[in-house]
């Protein structure tokens, strides 16, 4: 996991992505020299607002996106030992310049209940994908409880924006 704030984008993530791809990789290599077959997983992003508001308008709707808070983050095997991880960690710190390097960390992560859809089409268009999915976790009585999560099953340097996958998932709570 890496951290950041503000708007999403190369400016923001490129600096962090040798960081996470170099751990997970390391971790997958190191495991397939002990004949465990793993693969990287997909990279995933979790969102939220200074305010920890989930209200769309007051998220997307000024385009003000200073607010923003998220962590980006690949899944990990969990067949690593301590040692193994360890060594995949500091392989990724070494690919950070120095205000990153801390910030890369190995940590567990449960979600818990949630609600998801899949979204076809460019990141800056989730937004009636998004209202769908609240939407629907009101209808079934929930509410969204916590950050909102999304798995980005495409590349954006490789495939069309109208082509790209992402789930869009959000924890959720009895309302």
């Amino acid at each position: 996991m890496i951290d950041g704030d503000g708007p999403a984008g190369d400016k923001a993530f490129t600096p962090r992505m040798p960081g996470l791809y170099a751990t997970a990789y390391g971790l997958r290599f190191a495991l397939k020299r002990r004949g465990v077959e793993e693969r990287v997983g997909p990279l995933e992003g979790l969102w939220w607002t200074v305010d920890g508001s989930t209200d769309l308008d007051t998220v997307f709707g000024s385009g003000d996106r200073s607010g923003w808070r998220w962590t980006l983050m690949i899944g990990l095997p969990d067949r690593a030992t301590e040692a193994e991880s360890a060594a995949a960690l500091e392989a990724g710190r070494a690919k950070l310049a120095e205000p990153y390097v801390t910030n890369l960390r190995i940590e567990g992560f449960a979600e818990g209940r949630v609600a998801q859809v899949l979204h076809v089409g460019a990141y800056a268009a989730e937004r009636p994908s998004i209202e769908r999915l609240h939407e629907a976790i009101a209808a079934a009585g929930f509410t969204p409880a916590g950050r909102h999560h999304e798995i980005y099953l495409g590349d954006p340097r490789r495939a069309a924006p109208d082509k790209l996958k992402t789930i869009l998932r959000q924890p959720i709570a009895s309302a």
